[in-house]
């Protein structure tokens, strides 16, 4: 490819594309507030309005007063940025699946930052149904919607609730698509997602994963790719391409987000 061919736009949306396909976590957040990103450092205002009380109502004789709505703001920080640079010989693919990888580690970190944590220390296909009905369970007692709520786990726990025959896949997982986004099936509501980047301490078997469950609005993501070109290396006749990635994570609502704290258990016969 000729420096002279090379397209800024087309090559920072092939990018992104590639990147929708490689997230796992990002993909899980809500992405609403992205658009007028421009460079790192940029910051995005979230206003949100308190609770509405509500009275009791008497023909002809409520006088009703219109309450003042308590605001808040919360200010998503387009903190983080990495940039990629690579010939043109080499795959747009591994570009984006490497910057996908890191953003999906940093918000696998929010796990922190949840309302409510569930730590099971001997999770294994007898309690796994167990662990998953309480973290819906404390979804619905917070007020979360049953809509779109999802679940995000490691392969080693993939593993257990399959061995439990809780994982539902009939009709749900079309192996072209959705397994390749990390879609494994459904289990009390939640569609269950399959990640490596979620935040795991010990060896194997000894796994201790920081899992999560959770709605889209909990947690929020930005991101976008600010710069791309295209140049030719002092040391070699190719041409290349580097860029930046600017992104952002934060949890906006620690109730719609609940940490698992899930250690290993061998089966028992």
């Amino acid at each position: 490819m000729s420096l002279q061919n090379f397209i800024p736009t087309i090559w920072a949306g092939q990018i992104l594309n590639q990147f929708e396909t490689s997230h796992v976590l990002a993909a899980l957040c809500n992405r609403d507030y992205e658009g007028d990103i421009t460079a790192q450092g940029d910051t995005v205002k979230i206003n949100a309005i308190g609770d509405i009380s509500v009275a009791s109502y008497v023909k002809n004789s409520t006088s009703i007063s219109p309450a003042e709505l308590q605001t808040a703001q919360t200010v998503l920080l387009i903190d983080q940025s990495k940039y990629f640079a690579f010939k043109v010989d080499d795959a747009m693919s591994k570009a984006a699946y490497a910057l996908s990888e890191a953003v999906d580690e940093g918000i696998a970190g929010l796990y922190g930052s949840a309302g409510n944590t569930i730590t099971d220390a001997t999770f294994d296909s007898a309690l796994a149904f167990d662990t998953i009905a309480l973290a819906a369970q404390y979804l619905n007692e917070a007020g979360v919607p049953k809509q779109g709520r999802w679940l995000a786990l490691p392969p080693w726990a993939i593993t257990k609730l399959v061995l439990a025959k809780v994982l539902n896949t009939e009709g749900s997982v079309n192996a072209n698509t959705e397994l390749n986004s990390g879609f494994m099936g459904t289990v009390m509501g939640f569609d269950v997602y399959e990640s490596n980047s979620l935040t795991q301490t010990g060896t194997a078997p000894d796994y201790t994963t920081e899992a999560m469950a959770g709605v889209p609005e909990a947690i929020s993501y930005a991101e976008q790719i600010v710069e791309v070109e295209a140049y030719r290396p002092e040391s070699s006749f190719s041409d290349a391409v580097k860029g930046l990635h600017v992104y952002g994570y934060k949890v906006i609502q620690p109730k719609g987000l609940v940490r698992l704290t899930l250690t290993y258990a061998a089966e028992t016969t």
